[in-house]
């Protein structure tokens, strides 16, 4: 690899980074959705 790669060039070339990212950011993103979807939620009323 030549010093002089372009930083984009140089993370899309990390396979084991992508891998964490495509696997934390979905994580993340879902888990905060539920906990925003929780807190929003109104309380149902039983029959």
């Amino acid at each position: 690899m030549n010093n002089d790669d372009h930083p984009l060039k140089k993370l899309m070339e990390n396979h084991w980074l992508l891998l964490v990212l495509g696997v934390v950011i979905p994580t993340l993103s879902y888990t905060v959705w539920g906990w925003i979807e929780l807190a929003n939620a109104t309380q149902s009323t039983l029959p």
